[in-house]
Formats: C-alpha cells, structure tokens, sequence
C-alpha cells in the first residue's frame, strides 16, 4: 500500500475500539494488580472520544488535533491524558487527505514526541512505553515505504515490548510502590498499545 487515506485512517482506529473493547476486563484486570483496576474502561472511552471527532474529519491536520483535543475533554485520567498527547503530536506532521510511507513514519514519530511530552516513562519502566516506543522504533528504522510492512513491523515490535514487561518491575507512577510484587504480570498500559497497533495492522492486511 502506497498511501493511507482518512477514510482507512477511520477504519483502523474503529478496529481498535473494537479489539479494545473485547479486551477491556483483561486490561483492568491486569491494571488492579498495581493500579486503579480501571485501564479497560479509560481505554475504551478515550478511544471512544478520539472516533467521535474523527469520523467528522476530511483533512488529517485538522482531524487529528480535534480527536486529541477531544479525548483531553471528554475524558480524564492518565490514559486519555497520553492518548491526547499522541493524538496532537501526529498533528504536527500531518496534511492532505492522504498519506505516504514517509509521511507515515514522521506522523507516528510526532505521535511519540507528543506522548514524551507527557510523561517521563522510558522503556523499561514497565508503562505503555515498553509497547509505544518499540512500535514507532520499527516504522522509523524500516527500510519499507509500504504502509502495511511500516505496520506489521510496528505491531510485533509492539507485542514484543509488551509480552517484556512481565518479567520487569514496576519503576514508574503509582505501581512503583509495589516493587518486586509488581514482576509476574504483563503491564496494561503497554498490552493495550500493543492491541491498538495489532488493530491497525489488522486492517491494513484487510484492505490490501
């Protein structure tokens, strides 16, 4: 695949509600054993609020920054807080209707940057961060300019870092406090990512 277009922009994001949702209690279930027990819930309502703005969307500049604004408003808590982040970072290297495998890759970098805004999480401290960095890693240092390699790459980079975490201890935010108690279990945060880039992967290999 040679461009991305909004409408299969849309898609990909709605397929990650979708899979989002099907997994909601795992991701609380998971996020109880250090946190708030709610990361399913804040997942699929920042999801939700990102689709609302964006099937309104012609332009990805404009549709982009209004899905972040819209999860920050809609929603509260650390995950929309970062989604947001994601949201109005990809803005900044977005246009047009549609994109490039270069353009791709650029969008998805500013996605991070607009997440490292955020927070001060880093691979290795067992946060959606062991699964987001990876996965926008293997876009950028893919030699492919096809869409649908940039996003396979990304989604086994993505399930990797996320299967890592389990044997990790928790060294960032709340779950920090449990210490060792916090090694046995896959982080959340960094499952749901890497279910989000699973979706998208598993889009594109449908439209292709």
């Amino acid at each position: 695949m040679d461009k991305i277009t909004i409408q299969q922009f849309i898609l990909m994001w709605k397929c990650a509600l979708e899979r989002a949702g099907e997994r909601a209690d795992e991701f609380s279930r998971l996020d109880a054993v250090t946190g708030d027990g709610d990361h399913g819930t804040a997942i699929v309502q920042a999801l939700t609020s990102a689709l609302a703005a964006a099937e309104k969307g012609n332009e990805y500049k404009a549709m982009l920054n209004d899905m972040g604004i819209n999860v920050m408003m809609q929603t509260s808590g650390s995950t929309s807080t970062l989604i947001g982040g994601f949201l109005l970072g990809m803005s900044d290297y977005a246009a047009g209707t549609e994109m490039d495998g270069n353009q791709v890759r650029q969008m998805f970098k500013g996605g991070l940057e607009g997440v490292q805004k955020q927070t001060k999480a880093k691979k290795g401290d067992k946060t959606m961060m062991d699964a987001l960095i990876p996965a926008v890693e293997a876009m950028l240092e893919s030699g492919s300019d096809d869409i649908c390699q940039l996003f396979s790459v990304a989604a086994i980079a993505a399930q990797q870092g996320a299967n890592g975490t389990t044997g990790m201890k928790a060294n960032f935010g709340r779950a920090r406090n449990y210490g060792e108690r916090s090694i046995g279990y896959a982080d959340a945060g960094a499952l749901s990512w890497a279910c989000i880039f699973g979706a998208f992967n598993e889009t594109l290999t449908g439209l292709s």
